[in-house]
């Protein structure tokens, strides 16, 4: 979600005096962190992953499934023993306490998030740790909840925003000023309140637009469903301005925990020195649309099934705070920009080397503030990265706390806040992410395109990929850039249902270019299956092969964790060449096959019930769902905890 700071937040009108304060002493933080950790290198790899968990209650008698807001009375105790860790050092300077995971809040009152306790390493014996992990992270939480309460790691619950989604019940009030998301369909305690950030943000974001933000997603059309679409908003008290914003033969939400309230598995990867993470940043671009494809999961919002299979564009507009006139409806008279894009998008520039060596790589247009781009070259920082600050820099803070304003513009040299606030609601595809005051950690990059899966074995499968690929690539030195417009192009094809076997995606085939040649890419449209398992015949092999083939160069890889690794790519594989189903396609079929649904794109209560119970049995290793799974012998020590 970002970051999250102590203190008293601000409201929009609070804010407005202190945005140029903020964007001034913000710029001034990077340049003076970019100086002074530019040239530092010798980081060793380390990484992580931060998985989201949905907490559903069961009602087995009514055969209904609701949202349980029990998340900051989890979270006080999933996080008693970091605290005590915490204390310990601040007292005595160490601690002996080992922590096995770490918890977060999220945006929903429903979700917590969890990572590692400590960073993986680069050891090729991690990766046969990394499902381990995940399932002591999950049995962690499970041995917190009530009865019939479960955890369930899926990118979105259908019924979001539908009556009764909660327990204990919440009801949205538009109507009432205290509401900070005016939502017809989003009652306030969904969102999580335990820590004020939150909720400021939504109002504050609602304020900076003029209007609640507007999400419509294509329904999803099958036998019954009406032609056209249209819902009367006016039963849930709409004043008008709904029924305005909302599309025909669209699903319309209008709250940003219609968004922020999903799920997604993030990886984040620190590089030895500041040109690795930059080029990092670059070569995993363009393979954001390609996991976002292969992991879709997302097919059904507010009660209905849609005609999308991920959640992108539905956060992007849940946190869409961009004016009439930076989205180009009105002449700019009180804003600076049109702005393209959501603050929640894919990257608008690359930031290595290798994008200077041909000219159409950064194609778009990219809106920046001249102003802070010629303050930060007149400070010595590159072209690239002035234009990705003073980029990051056209948005206002949306995000701000008193106490971290210092009136008298006096701030310590190891403060980021002000950066760091502006950076960390700038939520891309891709995050460059500096090093934080005081602390040991390097230069990092943040993949943020994929969908969260129903097992720990797949969300495995993906991590494990994504990071070996990240070393194949810096080891090889490949080439995967293409002109990032068509890297645009690929996020709209990649959310579009059954994209993994029905689309084409631009992609560079002469991967093995050298940067330097600066040669023209060649370029074609491949399907998922070409671009993950090769071309029969071409001497393009696929990525699948290419990661193969690093680890075939690898003297650490043991036994186990090359069976580990095999069945992850053998579901991979499966994956992309459409032999096995994406859990968007898998629970599509689940609720269109069930005896309730009647063919109107409505997604019935006792098919979210069962679809709940499902996951969890799958989950859980109860159910072998061939659809979603190949047949594998399991050599992870995730099998050693299993009961």
């Amino acid at each position: 979600m970002g970051l999250l700071s102590a203190g008293e937040p601000l409201s929009w009108e609070e804010m407005k005096e202190w945005q140029e304060h903020v964007r001034k002493h913000g710029v001034r933080q990077f340049i003076r962190l970019y100086h002074r950790l530019k040239d530092e290198k010798g980081r060793v790899l380390k990484w992580g992953d931060e998985v989201e968990y949905i907490i559903v209650k069961l009602d087995h008698k009514e055969k209904k499934a609701r949202l349980s807001l029990r998340a900051e009375e989890l979270l006080a105790k999933l996080t008693v023993l970091e605290e005590e860790k915490i204390k310990e050092i601040e007292n005595t300077g160490s601690s002996s306490i080992e922590l096995p995971s770490l918890w977060r809040p999220e945006y929903g009152s429903y979700m917590v998030e969890g990572t590692p306790g400590v960073p993986y390493m680069g050891s090729m014996r991690f990766f046969n740790t990394v499902e381990h992990n995940m399932l002591l992270r999950r049995r962690e939480l499970e041995n917190l909840l009530e009865e019939d309460e479960i955890c369930v790691s899926i990118s979105t619950f259908p019924r979001i925003g539908c009556p009764d989604f909660t327990v204990p019940p919440t009801f949205p009030d538009p109507q009432n000023p205290e509401n900070f998301s005016k939502s017809l369909f989003w009652p306030s305690k969904a969102t999580f309140l335990g820590h004020p950030r939150f909720s400021r943000l939504s109002g504050n974001i609602r304020e900076r637009r003029g209007e609640k933000v507007a999400i419509n997603i294509p329904i999803y059309k099958d036998v019954n469903t009406p032609s056209p679409f249209v819902e009367d908003l006016s039963v849930l008290g709409d004043d008008g301005s709904s029924a305005a914003a909302a599309k025909p033969d669209h699903v319309y939400m209008d709250a940003m925990g219609f968004g922020m309230g999903l799920c997604c598995l993030q990886l984040t990867f620190q590089a030895d020195n500041i040109c690795e993470a930059r080029s990092l940043y670059d070569q995993l671009a363009p393979l954001c649309p390609i996991m976002l494809a292969l992991t879709a999961a997302s097919p059904a919002h507010r009660g209905y099934l849609v005609d999308r299979d991920c959640r992108w564009d539905i956060i992007a507009a849940s946190v869409d705070d961009r004016t009439r006139e930076e989205r180009g409806l009105e002449p700019l008279k009180n804003n600076k920009f049109v702005i393209p894009k959501s603050r929640y998008d894919s990257i608008d520039s690359y930031l290595s080397s290798c994008a200077n060596t041909w000219e159409k790589y950064n194609d778009n247009k990219v809106i920046y503030d001249e102003k802070i781009y010629q303050e930060l070259i007149d400070d010595g920082v590159d072209k690239l990265m002035a234009q990705h600050v003073a980029h990051l820099f056209i948005r206002d803070s949306v995000s701000m706390f008193r106490n971290k304003i210092h009136e008298d513009e006096v701030y310590e040299d190891s403060d980021l806040d002000h950066f760091e606030n502006i950076q960390s609601t700038n939520w891309q595809t891709m995050r460059f992410k500096p090093p934080p005051p005081g602390d040991s950690i390097g230069w990092r990059v943040e993949f943020r395109p994929c969908e969260l899966q129903i097992s720990d074995f797949e969300n495995a499968a993906v991590a494990c990929f994504i990071v070996l690929l990240t070393r194949a690539i810096l080891s090889y030195k490949w080439n995967l850039l293409m002109p990032i417009s068509l890297v645009d192009e690929n996020m709209k094809r990649a959310q579009k249902r059954d994209a993994v076997v029905n689309q084409k995606f631009y992609w560079r085939k002469d991967i093995f270019t050298v940067c330097a040649e600066g040669k023209e890419p060649d370029i074609e449209e491949l399907s998922i299956d070409e671009i993950i398992n090769g071309i029969p015949g071409s001497e393009y092999q696929g990525l699948l092969a290419l990661v193969r083939e690093y680890l075939r160069g690898q003297d650490d890889v043991e036994a186990d964790t090359s069976c580990t690794l095999s069945n992850y790519w053998q579901l991979l594989s499966q994956r992309a060449s459409g032999k096995l189903q994406t859990n968007a396609r898998w629970m599509r079929e689940f609720i269109r096959s069930h005896e309730d649904y009647r063919g109107d794109s409505v997604v019935p209560e006792r098919a979210v019930y069962d679809l709940m119970v499902t996951v969890n049995k799958i989950q859980k290793g109860e159910l072998k769902e061939p659809k979603l799974f190949v047949r594998a012998e399991r050599k992870s020590k995730s099998k050693d905890v299993r009961q």
